[in-house]
């Protein structure tokens, strides 16, 4: 059962509600309730904060009482719905349209190279070493399962729109609240690269990524629908590799078990872009653990690339990106704790922008 309790607005910089006696940090998507303002009677889910994590640890507004329950009116001519069949569903207009041509199959004209995310916190660094090697490329963004659902949750999307780094952003389904919204991750694919005319396409879940300690049952898993995805299209796929100089967790130290997971299930070749293994005036290790050599992740990865991925390097700029003020913590690691994992990710933009000026 849904955990749901009254509380009162007290504070909505930043939201924070009353629930009892005690008073509870809280998010509201005011795409689904409405706007919030102090002294407002809510409903909230208190599930995650009563548990304690440390992702998404925050009571979220299920409904707002005192002002919420008017309602607008339903978004005209939509059909599709939204967290269907459940309390918050709500119809929008997807983004797919009928193909422009006679006949089924993938459009040759579609030629977006796809860059597939490992988390959310590959995001910003991509985005902006894309921008960096190629300005005026026109990338967006496809956010997918594996991580938070709501698009308005990330503060990431919202700062690269705002600095004009993203050219876009579509919620695939189950994810919603974006520009755009699509059926299915193959929809947002095509639509992308098809109608919306974007040059580049950076895919992967919201913040938050879920996890359960397994093989496979853990958000990170997404990368391999969302490759294949994007290898079903027949767009070039790049997959940007998870790696860590310093994480306290043995399995996600070096080379992540996640993107080992994917690479070895993937059906089709990808490319996989990683650092230079000089990274002069960078720690490799931090917090007590053992320092990571870059080498041998570039060895794991080549174990478990063999001959069905290509690894590529490419040179990364992180004083550059530590300049940006964009987001540079992960897991509450900063990125002089942890340079490889940014690294990572600014190899995979800088990737990303190479492959959309080599499109024919």
């Amino acid at each position: 059962m849904l955990s749901l309790r009254r509380g009162v607005v007290v504070d909505t910089d930043p939201l924070t509600v009353r629930v009892d006696d005690e008073a509870r940090p809280a998010w509201a998507d005011a795409s689904l309730v409405g706007s919030i303002a102090e002294g407002d009677e809510v409903i909230v889910n208190t599930e995650a904060l009563d548990l304690g994590l440390g992702s998404g640890g925050f009571d979220i507004v299920h409904a707002n009482l005192s002002r919420g329950l008017e309602g607008d009116q339903p978004n005209a001519g939509g059909h599709v719905m939204k967290l269907n069949y459940t309390s918050l569903q709500h119809s929008v207009e997807p983004v797919e349209t009928p193909l422009a041509d006679e006949g089924d199959g993938v459009s040759s004209a579609l030629s977006a190279p796809v860059l597939v995310l490992p988390l959310h916190g590959h995001l910003a660094p991509a985005a902006w070493a894309a921008a960096s090697a190629s300005p005026g490329l026109r990338v967006g963004y496809v956010q997918t399962a594996g991580g938070a659902l709501p698009g308005s949750l990330s503060k990431d999307v919202a700062e690269l729109r705002e600095r004009g780094l993203l050219a876009g952003h579509i919620a695939a389904a189950p994810a919603y609240g974006a520009e755009h919204e699509a059926i299915s991750t193959l929809g947002a694919l095509e639509a992308a690269a098809g109608r919306l005319e974007w040059d580049a396409i950076l895919c992967g879940p919201g913040p938050g990524i879920l996890g359960s300690g397994t093989e496979y049952g853990h958000g990170g898993i997404v990368a391999l629908e969302n490759a294949h995805a994007a290898l079903a299209l027949r767009l070039p796929t790049l997959l940007s590799p998870r790696i860590s100089s310093s994480d306290p967790r043995q399995r996600q130290r070096g080379l992540s078990h996640h993107t080992a997971t994917v690479l070895d299930l993937l059906l089709g070749s990808v490319r996989v872009p990683v650092p230079e293994v000089e990274l002069a005036g960078w720690p490799t290790g931090d917090r007590g653990t053992d320092p990571v050599d870059l080498p041998s992740v570039l060895d794991a990865l080549h174990e478990v690339c063999d001959d069905r991925h290509d690894v590529i390097v490419e040179r990364v700029d992180l004083d550059g990106y530590t300049a940006t003020g964009l987001p540079a913590r992960t897991m509450g690691r900063t990125l002089e704790e942890d340079p490889l994992f940014f690294a990572a990710a600014l190899a995979a933009g800088a990737a990303l922008a190479a492959a959309a000026g080599t499109r024919d």
